[in-house]
Parts: structure tokens; C-alpha cells; sequence
């Protein structure tokens, strides 16, 4: 047994002082749907008002000796090109933080976000958007937190041994930016619906701690798509999608929210709603998932069910994920934010 931990031990401290650790695949949320500069820059702006501040919070894998934690925090706000066209662009702004593990493994983004919608139809709304995100990330660990072979004494480890083993770099800063494209529109008088496709990463930055090492971080494709139909007058079913593809490796999440209007007020759209539904990661886990919309504020909640092979370390315990999000009109209106509005409402 000890044996075993320290070779897991020493593996670690090899996999940190290269490059491997820092092949981590992007942060994601079972609500994806509420971060929508994650999934592809061009659906930056797709809300109905001008402005959006949307924010998350997940903790993963709590049985673990250190939870996995990820924070993030989106701004969006648009304007009109022009007074001649439903033309409108928009700009936002993602931050995002996480740590993981003993190391306390961790990585910052600020990253902006600049988008052009162009106005397909003067009889409904059908937009094409392209939209394009980068900026500066930041990796970093901590080693004082990891155990290594020379601190087994006797077989018994102690921090207070001393360890061969150094590390050049802990701290890592690098560029990163993507590019997405995407339409929404509307099928009749009820069904909206967005469809996009997103490269990130299409700059491929060094990513290695070791300066010696050329590891580059792997580009990554996605595909996302969005529907929304009413079901009553008062009842409305929302459906979602993405499917990402990096460096060999695919993933595929999709599922549904099932909202009841419980009131609404005026011509703005704003609502007193709850939300149910459920979101599903291929071979990796189940979450349930609660909403409350309470006119230009919203509040969701889920928990991961783990069913891979994971469940058998962590008893199939996943992450909590709370998501907040506020959007309002400003002072100042413009025809683009009155007629462009989420083909999928939240």
C-alpha cells in the first residue's frame, strides 16, 4: 500500500514538473445553458434587453480529499449599429477561475468578447452572428501540497522531510482566443430556435510549466443548438445542446428544462417562473435541475449524479452548481434590444 502511494506520489510530481497536468480539459457546468460565452462567443448577446451579468459557482467531487471548485462570472451588453438597420453588435466580458486537487491546481481567464449580429429578415427574427473571444489566462500550483518519494523515511511519510524534487516554474500566463458563428431564429409563430459552431483555442498557446517543453494546448470544436416551444399558455419547453471535440477526445451533453409561467407582467416579457428539468453528460453523469425566474433575475440549481466509472471512488456523489443571472433594459433603447430577444427564453 505504501508502496503504491508513493509511486502515485512521485508519478504526480513527474506529471507537474512537464506538461501533462496542464492538458486539462476546459472547465464546463451542467448549466451550460446560463454561460453562454463558454460555449460559443456568438451567442454573446442573444437576450432579450440590453444588458446581462450571469454568474456561476460548482463544487465537484466533495468526497475527494480536495473538491474541485470553479467560479465564473459573464457581462454582456449590446447596442444598435445604426437607426437603418436591426443590426446590433454586442460585447461582453468572461471570467472564470478554478482550482483542483492536493496541488491546488488553478487556472484564471478574463477574457473579452466582441460580436456582430446581422439582422437575416425585416418580417421576423433571424440573426446571423459571428463573435470572437480572447484574452489572457493564468495556471498556477501549488507543490508544497503534494507528497514525494525521497519523504517516505521507513516507510512513513513525513512533510517535514526533505525532497529532491524542484520546480522551475509554478506560475504560467499564456494568450488564448476563439471564434464562433451562429443563427437564431423562429419557425412559425411559437418555435425559436439558435443553432452555432465554435473554434477555441484556434492559436493552440504553450501550455507547458517546464520551459523546455512545447506542449500545446489542443483546439477545440464545438457545436451547439437551442429550441424553445410553448406547450400551453402558460407552459413552455426548452431544450439544449453542445457537442465539443479537442485533441481526439469528444464530448456530448444535451437535455431539457420544462418552465411554468406562474405570472406575467407587461410587454417587457418579464415573468414569475419555475423551471424544471434534466441535463445529461455522455458516459459521465445525470443532473437534475431547478429554476426560478423572478422577473429580470434568475436562480438554478443542480447536482451532478455521477454513473461512470468514477462513481465507484467518489459513491457516486457528482458537484452542487448554483447559477445566478440578472438582465434589464438600460435607460437608453435602441430598436436592435427591443426586436432581438433569446430565441430560447430564460
Amino acid at each position: 500500500m505504501i508502496t503504491v502511494m508513493k509511486k502515485k506520489s512521485f508519478l504526480l510530481g513527474v506529471l507537474l514538473s512537464g506538461s501533462l497536468a496542464t492538458m486539462a480539459q476546459d472547465i464546463n457546468f451542467s448549466q451550460f445553458y446560463e454561460m453562454p460565452l463558454l460555449r460559443n462567443p456568438a451567442l454573446s448577446g442573444t437576450f432579450r434587453g440590453d444588458l446581462r451579468v450571469s454568474g456561476a459557482f460548482r463544487s465537484q467531487w466533495n468526497s475527494a480529499t480536495s473538491a474541485y471548485k470553479t467560479q465564473a462570472l459573464g457581462v454582456e451588453s449590446k447596442f444598435g449599429v445604426s437607426a437603418n438597420t436591426d443590426d446590433y453588435m454586442s460585447f461582453g466580458m468572461q471570467l472564470t477561475n478554478d482550482v483542483a486537487g492536493d496541488s491546488k491546481m488553478g487556472k484564471t481567464q478574463l477574457l473579452p468578447v466582441l460580436t456582430y449580429h446581422k439582422s437575416m429578415s425585416s418580417e421576423k427574427d433571424a440573426y446571423l452572428s459571428l463573435g470572437f473571444i480572447g484574452g489572457v489566462v493564468q495556471q498556477r500550483f501549488d507543490p508544497s501540497g503534494l507528497k514525494f518519494d525521497d519523504q517516505y523515511v521507513n516507510g512513513a511519510y513525513s512533510p517535514a522531510n526533505p525532497t529532491r524534487q524542484t520546480f522551475s516554474n509554478t506560475n504560467l500566463i499564456y494568450w488564448d482566443a476563439g471564434v464562433g458563428l451562429a443563427y437564431s431564429s423562429e419557425a412559425g409563430s411559437d418555435l425559436k430556435y439558435y443553432v452555432g459552431a465554435s473554434y477555441y483555442h484556434f492559436n493552440q498557446p504553450k501550455v507547458a510549466f517546464n520551459p523546455v517543453s512545447d506542449v500545446r494546448l489542443n483546439s477545440k470544436f464545438s457545436m451547439n443548438a437551442g429550441l424553445s416551444v410553448p406547450t400551453s399558455e402558460y407552459d413552455n419547453l426548452m431544450v439544449f445542446g453542445d457537442l465539443f471535440m479537442q485533441g481526439g477526445h469528444n464530448q456530448a451533453q444535451g437535455g431539457f428544462l420544462f418552465r411554468h409561467d406562474l405570472r406575467q407582467l407587461g410587454d417587457e416579457g418579464e415573468t414569475v417562473s419555475l423551471s424544471a428539468g434534466a441535463f445529461y453528460r455522455l458516459n459521465d453523469a445525470v443532473a437534475p435541475v431547478i429554476k426560478l425566474d423572478y422577473y429580470q433575475w434568475s436562480v438554478g440549481a443542480s447536482y451532478d449524479a455521477t454513473i461512470s466509472k468514477l462513481k465507484n471512488a467518489n459513491g457516486g456523489q457528482g458537484g452542487f452548481e448554483i447559477t445566478l443571472s440578472y438582465k434589464n433594459f438600460l435607460n437608453i433603447r435602441n430598436s436592435s434590444a427591443d426586436k432581438m430577444r433569446c430565441p430560447v427564453s430564460f
